[in-house]
């Protein structure tokens, strides 16, 4: 699936954020039936009319929002320019053009990305007359909104979607029959370093395919008499002056190549432990359906006990809870200690990723977890579940047909969902439950 990103740009409260949780939430945009994920004010997916979006609001990513430099500003911009596929440029029609917006606007007029120039808080008639004084920024599309009612943002989507192709459940089933994974996770845990002894030990590559987008390199292997893609997005930057910039450009990075892949694995610093960043990496990933195995590089570094490697698992999957059901692996790249037992795992996950269950079999064993343990009452009404069936998407998902589809509340969902990983094998793969109307 070839991924599209729209930053959204602009000086300090414009309403960016506004904007960005409207596409987001009121759109019911977020593509998201993976219970418990944190809906993170930085980035999400948007799907208007059936085509999908990253959205990014750079805003999130400046410390200290409230009192903003502008080099810190200016600095977002590049990257978006950079990394992004399209720019939103949010300015404020209540302050009219400010020196910020102007040099802002500098900066994008020398990208070749198409930049939407987006006018908040248009909400009368006065105000649409006044927005026209931003025609003479000299971009070509121009759009007046407001982020509180929405009004406007309809025609905003349709011309940012107007170039993405909609999403093609068939096709992609058919594209993911070479497993691609991608190794995901913070600067500096290794990434490269463990693209480089898988690529390094066993000189096995088939061939460079050039990347789908322009910082992704694909490599085939034949490793284990298996054939898989390795998904490269490290060490492409070019040198940058901007050094600290690296968590936004890491985070850009890991989506782009999570849209591409079929399993992440997800490389942590076993110093470190699994920090808040990591776990926003994770479930972006899990709210994209993909396949996800954790690597705890640096194992080698820690002193060991008796249950080190018990405990230090247990207390991981507390903080990746409700989707703990992932292999943890513990690596070191250094030593090359258990780096191809990490492409093993996602072999199989990758396996579980397309598991389709019989009908048959899948009524037989679910309809007795209902019977052991039936959906709580709801204002005196018994809900009963009569049939359940798989759906054909490219995540495990399933209907369960219902006579209150509506009244099923979270814990029934998790437990239904406990039951299908304990009785088929998903480890690794987000599993999404629909209740529809029998």
């Amino acid at each position: 699936m070839k991924s599209y990103t729209v930053a959204i740009v602009g000086r300090p409260n414009v309403g960016k954020s506004t904007f960005f949780n409207r596409l987001l939430e009121n759109r019911k945009a977020i593509v998201d039936d993976v219970s418990g994920v944190t809906r993170d004010r930085q980035y999400g997916i948007a799907d208007w009319n059936g085509k999908v979006f990253n959205l990014i609001d750079t805003g999130g990513f400046v410390s200290g929002s409230s009192d903003v430099f502008e080099t810190e500003i200016r600095k977002q911009v590049r990257i978006a320019i950079d990394e992004a596929n399209a720019v939103i440029f949010m300015v404020d029609v209540a302050t009219g053009i400010t020196d910020l917006d102007e040099s802002v606007a500098d900066l994008l007029r020398r990208s070749t990305k198409p930049v939407y120039v987006v006018v908040n808080k248009v909400d009368n008639g006065t105000r649409e007359l006044e927005a026209t004084e931003f025609y003479s920024l000299g971009f070509e599309h121009n759009f007046f909104i407001s982020s509180i009612s929405g009004s406007g943002t309809g025609e905003l989507l349709d011309a940012i979607t107007a170039d993405i192709e909609p999403v093609d459940v068939e096709e992609a089933m058919r594209e993911s029959e070479v497993p691609k994974f991608a190794i995901i996770g913070q600067p500096n845990v290794g990434k490269s370093s463990l693209l480089n002894a898988l690529i390094g030990e066993e000189r096995t590559i088939v061939s460079d395919i050039a990347g789908t987008t322009r910082d992704t390199i694909h490599t085939r292997y034949n490793l284990f008499q298996k054939e898989f893609i390795l998904i490269d997005t490290a060490g492409i930057r070019k040198k940058s002056k901007e050094k600290d910039d690296l968590e936004f450009y890491s985070i850009i990075r890991a989506i782009r190549a999570m849209d591409e892949a079929d399993v992440c694995l997800l490389l942590l610093d076993a110093d470190k432990g699994i920090t808040a960043q990591d776990v926003t990496i994770f479930s972006l990933a899990a709210r994209k359906g993909k396949g996800i195995v954790v690597l705890v590089n640096k194992w080698d570094l820690v002193e060991k006990e008796t249950n080190t490697a018990r405990d230090y698992e247990k207390n991981l999957k507390q903080k990746l809870a409700p989707f703990s059901d992932v292999p943890v692996l513990f690596i070191s790249v250094h030593e090359k200690t258990r780096i191809f037992k990490a492409i093993e795992l996602g072999l199989e996950v990758f396996e579980n990723k397309k598991r389709k269950i019989p009908t048959s079999q899948l009524n037989d064993v679910m309809l007795k977890a209902v019977q052991a343990y039936h959906a709580p009452v709801v204002r005196g009404n018994t809900v009963k579940i009569k049939y359940v069936t798989q759906l054909p998407t490219h995540v495990p998902s399933f209907a369960f047909f219902t006579n209150y589809p509506d009244d099923i509340k979270q814990p029934y969902r998790n437990y239904l969902e406990n039951q299908l990983r304990t009785q088929f094998n998903f480890k690794g793969v987000p599993v999404r439950i629909f209740f529809r109307k029998k």
